[in-house]
């Protein structure tokens, strides 16, 4: 190990250490540095706050330096300073700051004297950090995944620069458009006390704020112990009272308390303000309401803001005199929550619970916040692919040790990973140019992670050992093959050798189908066995070879199945050209899953999945767009955010559609053009039991001056009953039932819009009577429904001519090569019956687990030049197979995280990724040795975190508890009167435990039997996700 190596070690363990709780810190910051409150008055929690968007009508730099003032005056780094300033005039004063993104670019800058003084505020509490995400993510279109890692990244950085008094105890969701209860979820288990949002349905909020239940206990999880998290929804979303935004940026008046100034307006400003309070006591119910004063990107003059709420707190607090009842004080999140839960104890207040999420989000009659669901959907695409290439860098980078160019390379990637979970990022709700600068962003991500993987895959198949240099060029030089989604790959394309390395980022061994694009030509694959596979070749539609852009020579796409890719491994595969003729298969093949097509249509007409043959049809069809001024609710236009057709029926694209089938002994393929502009490859596998559809949409023509909205449906011979379920985020499902909500009487002013729902990962529908399920997977976030029993249908692609008018200033028009966007993805169709295991044991949800395991961590394909190399000579020199592990984990176990940390420790998660009662074997509870798990490295000890790493699990406080009062069965009785409402309950509730029990287990007690020296026995829960940091020594790298 080299100087360098040693001193990063020792910097960044130092680091560790500073960033560890102490009890000095302890007794300055959090909870005991809020301000006093009063009995017998309502305690006014003034916040002052600015919501910095990292990325949205500005690039992420325009927004940090303040630059393009024309599009929005707003500048990141004045803020930070401004407020800095303002909070060393007054210790009484307060501030709280989100996104870690921002501070940690403007924390770089700085010098040690600001560093200092920065740390001093944070220390005393008045600047608290709340959030500690690197960016506010979105709860729609986000995956789990990525949401942990993001929020692991930031929370590091705030942990290890702040130490106890930078850490997070709020969860400050203010602007995502909806909320997930998997979100709810992760805050719990990242330890936090309470979670704020800002935004609910307009009707939802009207109920809560009527019945005075904007706040609650979510329980947010059906299989994790200890999920609850106290949750309120904020009274002004997160704006300042009416009149009473005081930034350079606002026109409201200043308090004038000159009483000789013809301006004088103090009490009657005061006045103004304790009405505005006196409204919010009749909402909430405890003496303490919070008031945030701030808005986006405000405190750019932070002395102006102060300067004024200081007037109105010293002049209405006077009033007291005179027996007013309000006392306000700076406060935090934090201080409030903290006043409400005393209160609460000491009232025996109890408070209702919710088990549902907060999606769709409607703002008014006519505005259903659905559209982004599917917005920009090249860059949700391309963001999930950018999940798939982390884990495998970051997993490469631990199984070879790397130095600390490679750990600034991928630190580049976390972050760019950690931009694109923006709720103006991945959303597709950003500006054009902004969307070009994630993508740029993300790029780089690739760019350097690239290097990273190259690196290491070098170290490990290098026979002759490990290289002395630390930091060595790769000695093969392997890329991927970022254009696949159009059937490009420039060195399969100009190489006649070349070699193939697949790696499996999975925690199981995997069989992988690998498709490369290559000119005309007979081409021969060998495994590292000498053993000649099998090769499919099938030609590039016309319509993918004639994609805006693509700029190649292949014409078609040779296929070979990758067998046994064994767990955080790889095998390597030698690929020559033997002939310039393409080979012509014909054979078909027996697949596990059999299409049958209408004669007169073309289309799928049903399929039969082992043996449960379902009726099943799918085609395209599109909504236009509503056109309107927005000036009303009813004028509202679809947008970026809104999704409003113009009539509930959409367009059939059309009735009838060419096929071209192409058999072979892998694949079984149809290619489907449907008009110019639509088409799509239907393929079945040989070892597969799901259809994939690989659809292509656009460039969408521009004759239609309402917008067009494409959707994929899939109509099925189920009674579903009017239900459905989605995935939250990815991870635990939730049930839905058309034209309802389960906690209060909606009124369906728009019957498409307002029944989408986000699907980030998967979407279905069962018969209970037939007990048939079909369920359709995705390969980014999209939104979806079931409008009509035995449907699914998702939206795949959006061109919307008209702005909604909610701050994003722009049509949704996106552009590509001259061109209107043209968008690929590919949904997966997997069914049977959902109650009776299947053949090989497995049930039907746990193939679909496995199935959305495989598809979110693919396989990952590295191409590389031969250098010359006969196979012979290849496979003589260098590893051509490789595994991470000793053994493979058990089937409903996946190593969630592997990444170097700190030091000789590298960060480990477990996770069990299925729900209870969803297989009679593999929903069971299952213990995992780590003992002798890793071939690379051996663990020498490992110490247990909260799931966001910031904090030891056994030095991890109790959360904050509340008192519960109504459970969702209660629901029912509320409109008890109203027929259709209670039938709607009485199908949301029918299987709410069924497959989805409360988990009883005892986290505590669990803890105690873990931990022992020496015992690398780790149990793992349905559902449930444990942390670990890991002490390691590393091995020989590749085995020899």
């Amino acid at each position: 190990m080299t100087d360098l190596r040693l001193l990063l070690v020792f910097v960044t363990t130092l680091a560790y250490v500073i960033g560890a709780p102490t009890s000095i810190e302890a007794e300055a910051c959090g909870y005991k540095s809020c301000h006093s409150i009063k009995d017998g008055f309502v305690n006014v929690h003034i916040v002052a706050h600015t919501h910095d968007d990292v990325g949205w009508l500005k690039t992420v730099d325009q927004y940090y330096y303040g630059s393009k003032t024309r599009i929005q005056h707003a500048g990141v780094q004045y803020i930070l300073e401004s407020v800095l300033s303002a909070l060393q005039r007054d210790p009484k004063r307060r501030f709280i700051y989100v996104e870690t993104a921002f501070l940690w670019k403007w924390w770089k800058q700085q010098h040690d004297t600001v560093k200092h003084q920065f740390r001093k505020l944070i220390r005393n509490g008045q600047l608290e950090l709340i959030g500690g995400a690197w960016s506010m993510n979105d709860e729609a279109t986000t995956h789990y995944h990525s949401i942990i890692d993001q929020f692991t990244w930031g929370l590091r950085k705030l942990n290890e620069t702040f130490g106890y008094c930078g850490r997070p105890k709020i969860g400050w969701q203010i602007d995502p458009f909806g909320h997930s209860r998997e979100m709810a979820s992760i805050f719990a288990q990242l330890g936090f006390d309470g979670l704020f949002l800002g935004r609910i349905d307009y009707q939802d909020k009207k109920v809560r704020f009527g019945t005075r239940t904007p706040e609650m206990i979510w329980k947010a999880s059906q299989n994790l112990g200890n999920s609850s998290l106290f949750t309120s929804v904020m009274y002004n979303t997160y704006s300042p009272p009416p009149g009473f935004c005081f930034d350079v940026l606002c026109e409201d008046d200043p308090i004038i308390d000159d009483k000789r100034s013809p301006e004088y307006n103090a009490p009657k400003r005061v006045q103004q303000f304790l009405d505005y309070v006196k409204n919010m006591t009749k909402v909430y119910t405890t003496n303490n309401v919070l008031v945030t004063m701030g808005e986006d990107f405000t405190y750019q003059d932070a002395h102006v803001w102060f300067k004024n709420i200081d007037k109105l707190m010293l002049h209405a607090n006077q009033l007291q005199a005179n027996g007013s009842k309000y006392n306000l004080i700076y406060s935090t999140p934090s201080c409030y929550l903290k006043a409400v839960h005393e209160e609460s104890k000491k009232r025996n207040l109890q408070y209702p619970t919710k088990t549902d999420d907060f999606f769709p989000y409607g703002s008014d009659s006519h505005a259903f916040w659905t559209g982004y669901f599917t917005s920009k959907p090249t860059i949700k695409r391309f963001e999930r692919l950018g999940n798939n290439f982390l884990q495998v860098c970051k997993q490469l980078y631990a199984l070879t040790d790397l130095g600390p160019e490679d750990w600034a390379d991928l630190n580049v990637m976390r972050e760019a990973m950690g931009v694109m979970q923006h709720h103006d990022a991945v959303t597709g709700t950003e500006k054009e140019h902004v969307a070009h600068d994630y993508a740029r962003i993300l790029s780089r991500g690739f760019d350097e992670c690239q290097f990273t993987s190259a690196t290491a895959l070098s170290k490990i198949i290098d026979k002759a050992g490990i290289k002395s240099d630390p930091n060595p060029s790769p000695s093969i030089p392997f890329e991927s093959c970022l254009l696949s989604n159009m059937s490009q790959c420039a060195l399969t394309e100009n190489n006649p050798k070349f070699l193939a390395t697949i790696y499996n980022p999975l925690s199981r061994p995997v069989n992988h189908y690998v498709r490369l694009p290559v000119p005309n030509g007979t081409y021969k694959v060998t495994d590292g066995q000498g053993k000649e596979l099998t090769v499919q070749a099938i030609p590039i539609p016309e319509t993918i070879a004639n994609i805006p852009g693509r700029y190649s020579k292949a014409t078609q796409e040779i296929i070979f199945l990758a067998e046994s890719l064994p767990p955080l491994g790889f095998k390597s595969y030698y690929v020559a050209k033997t002939s310039s003729e393409m080979a012509s298969v014909t054979e078909e093949s027996v697949q596990p899953v059999q299409l049958s097509l209408d004669e007169n249509s073309g289309l799928l007409s049903d399929i039969n999945f082992s043996g449960n043959k379902i009726q099943v049809t799918q085609n395209f069809y599109f909504y236009q767009g509503a056109v309107g001024n927005n000036e009303v609710a009813e004028n509202r236009s679809s947008g970026a955010y809104i999704f409003r057709p113009n009539g509930t029926v959409p367009f059939t694209i059309s009735k009838k559609v060419v096929n071209k089938k192409y058999n072979g002994k892998l694949v079984n393929e149809i290619h489907q053009v449907f008009n110019e502009w639509t088409s799509q490859i239907i393929r079945t596998y040989n070892q597969e039991n799901f259809v994939e559809f690989d659809w292509l949409i656009g460039p969408i023509p521009r004759g239609n001056v309402n917008g067009v909205e494409v959707i994929s449906r899939y109509s099925t011979n189920l009674k579903s009953e009017s239900t459905f379920y989605t995935d939250s985020n990815g991870r635990e499902l939730l049930k839905r039932v058309r034209n309802f909500r389960p906690t209060w009487r909606v009124n369906m002013t728009e019957p498409v819009a307002s029944n989408y729902y986000p699907v980030t990962s998967k979407i279905l529908i069962r018969d209970p009577n037939e007990d048939l399920e079909v369920a359709v997977l995705t390969d980014r976030a999209q939104g979806g429904t079931s409008l009509n029993d035995g449907e699914i249908e998702l939206m795949v692609h959006r061109n919307c001519l008209h702005d909604d008018a909610f701050g994003v200033g722009e049509s949704l028009d996106e552009m590509a090569f001259g061109k209107r966007l043209v968008a690929r993805g590919t949904h997966y169709v997997i069914g049977g019956s959902y109650i009776k295991p299947a053949k090989g044991g497995k049930s039907l949800a746990a193939q679909e687990r496995d199935l959305a395991q495989r598809k979110l961590l693919q396989a990952w394909t590295f191409v590389a030049p031969t250098n010359g190399l006969s196979y012979q000579e290849y496979s003589s020199k260098y590893v051509m197979e490789y595994s991470g592990l000793q053994r493979a984990l058990p089937d409903n176990v996946q190593i969630l995280t592997l990444e170097p940390w700190y030091g000789m420790n590298f960060l480990l998660r477990l996770e069990h990724y299925l729900e209870k009662n969803e297989d009679p074997i593999l929903s069971q509870p299952v213990t995992v040795n780590l003992k002798d798990l890793f071939s690379a490295f051996e663990i020498l000890s490992y110490r247990e975190t909260t799931l966001g790493a910031n904090q030891w699990l056994d030095e991890n406080h109790h959360r904050l508890s509340f008192n519960e009062s109504k459970t969702a069965e209660d629901l029912v009785h509320r409109h008890e009167n109203d027929p259709l409402w209670t039938e709607g309950v009485k199908r949301w509730l029918r299987d709410q435990t069924d497959g989805n029990g409360v988990n009883d287990y005892n986290r505590e007690s669990h803890q105690k039997k873990f931990g022992s020296p020496g015992n690398f026995m780790v149990t793992l829960n349905p559902m449930e996700i444990r942390t670990f940091v890991i002490d390691v020594k590393m091995l020989k790298v590749n085995n020899l």
